[in-house]
C-alpha cells in the first residue's frame, strides 16, 4: 500500500515537472513566432510579393500574380503569391489572402518552422504530463479545474497541429495560440493547482470519460473558432480603413497584410464552430444522462446546467443567423465571441463564483 502511494506521488511530481517543461518550451515557441513575424515583415521580398499580389488583383484579370524567387544560402526557393479571394461579408471588396506569418520570406519561414517544431515538443510534454497525472490518480485526469485546464490547453494545441498536418493554412494562429496557452497553464499551475486525489462517489462513473472528454474537445475547438473571430475583426477593420482611403500605421500594415483576408477568417471561424456544435449538443445530452444516474434527475437548473444550455443557445443562434438571416462579417463575429464568452463563464465563473451540485470537486 505504501509502495503504491509512493509511486503515485512520484507520478504526480513527474506530471508537474512535465507541465512546467512544456511551459518552458511553449515560451521558446513564443519567441520563435515573434521572430517569424519580425523578420517576415522587414523583408524586401515580403513587400514585393504584396505589391505583385495587389497589382494582380487591381488588374481585374483574375490571373494569379507571378511567383517570387528568393535566393538564400541553400539555393533558390520559389514563393507563390497569395490567391485573390472574395470577401464573404456584406460589401464588394475583393482582397488577397496574406502570405501567412512568414510574410513570404525564407528567413521568416525558417523561424516559423522552428516555432511549430517547438510547439509540437511542448504539446508532447504537456500530453505526457496529463497522462502522468492520470496514472497518479488512477482515473481520468478531469476531476478538478487544474486537470481540466491542462487537458484543455493540450487539446487546443493538438487541434492546431492537426489542422497544420491536414495542410490547412493556419500557422498565422500560432503566436495567438501559444500566448493564450501559456496564460491558461500559468493560471492552472498557480491559482487552480490541486494535489492528486480520488473522486467523490458521484463522479466515479464511465460517464466522466464520455461527458467531460467531449466538453474539453468542444471548448478547445470553440477557442480556435473564437480566435479566428477576433482576428477577423482586426483584419476587417484594416480592410475597411483602406477602402475609406485611410493609411494604417507601419506596424498594423506589417501584421495585417500577412493574415488571411477578412473573408477567409470569417469562413474559418464559422466552419470551426459549425463542425463542433453537434458534439457540444451531445455533451449536454450526455451530462443529462449522467445526472440521471448520479442524482436521480436529468435536469435540475443547476448553474452549470443552465450555462451549458445558454452556451448551446448562443451557438445555435449564431449558426442559425448565418444559415437563414445571412449574417456574415462583424455581426456574426460578435455573436460567436459572445457564445464563447458564455463557455468561458461556464468554466471559470460558474465553478469559482457560484455554488451547485457541480461544486463538490472544488478547483
Amino acid at each position: 500500500m505504501q509502495l503504491a502511494a509512493a509511486a503515485n506521488e512520484s507520478l504526480a511530481h513527474l506530471s508537474n515537472n512535465l507541465i512546467y517543461a512544456s511551459m518552458a518550451v511553449y515560451t521558446l515557441a513564443f519567441f520563435a513566432h515573434i521572430a517569424e513575424w519580425i523578420f517576415g515583415s522587414r523583408s524586401k521580398v515580403a513587400r514585393t510579393a504584396a505589391a505583385l499580389t495587389q497589382a494582380g488583383a487591381a488588374s481585374g484579370s483574375g490571373a494569379a500574380a507571378p511567383a517570387v524567387q528568393v535566393r538564400g544560402k541553400a539555393g533558390t526557393a520559389v514563393l507563390d503569391t497569395p490567391k485573390v479571394v472574395t470577401r464573404s461579408a456584406a460589401g464588394t471588396r475583393d482582397v488577397p489572402d496574406g502570405p501567412g506569418a512568414a510574410g513570404g520570406t525564407v528567413q521568416g519561414d525558417l523561424y516559423g518552422r522552428i516555432a511549430v517544431s517547438l510547439t509540437t515538443l511542448g504539446f508532447l510534454l504537456a500530453a505526457a504530463g496529463v497522462v502522468a497525472r492520470a496514472m497518479s490518480v488512477e482515473r481520468a485526469p478531469w476531476g478538478n479545474m487544474y486537470e481540466f485546464s491542462i487537458t484543455f490547453s493540450t487539446v487546443a494545441v493538438g487541434t492546431y497541429l492537426l489542422l497544420l498536418a491536414l495542410k490547412k493554412n493556419v500557422r498565422w494562429l500560432g503566436l495567438f495560440l501559444v500566448t493564450t496557452v501559456l496564460l491558461d497553464l500559468g493560471i492552472a499551475t498557480t491559482v487552480l493547482y490541486t494535489d492528486s486525489d480520488q473522486l467523490v462517489p458521484a463522479l466515479k462513473s464511465y460517464w466522466l470519460l464520455i461527458h467531460v472528454s467531449t466538453a474539453i474537445i468542444c471548448g478547445a475547438v470553440f477557442y480556435i473558432g473564437a480566435a479566428g473571430a477576433v482576428l477577423y475583426l482586426f483584419r476587417d477593420s484594416y480592410e475597411a480603413k483602406l477602402v475609406r482611403g485611410g493609411k494604417p500605421g507601419r506596424f498594423a500594415t506589417s501584421v495585417m497584410e500577412r493574415f488571411p483576408s477578412a473573408a477567409s477568417l470569417d469562413k474559418f471561424s464559422y466552419r470551426i464552430n459549425a463542425a463542433v456544435f453537434p458534439l457540444w449538443t451531445f455533451t449536454i445530452i450526455a451530462g443529462a444522462i449522467w445526472a440521471g444516474d448520479a442524482w436521480g434527475r436529468y435536469w435540475g437548473w443547476d448553474p452549470k446546467e443552465v450555462w451549458s444550455f445558454v452556451t448551446w443557445v448562443a451557438y445555435a443562434c449564431y449558426l442559425h443567423a448565418r444559415a437563414t438571416a445571412g449574417w456574415k462579417g462583424r455581426k456574426a463575429a460578435y455573436l460567436a465571441l459572445f457564445a464563447f464568452a458564455c463557455w468561458i463563464w461556464n468554466y471559470y465563473g460558474v465553478n469559482i463564483l457560484l455554488s451547485g451540485k457541480h461544486s463538490y470537486a472544488g478547483v
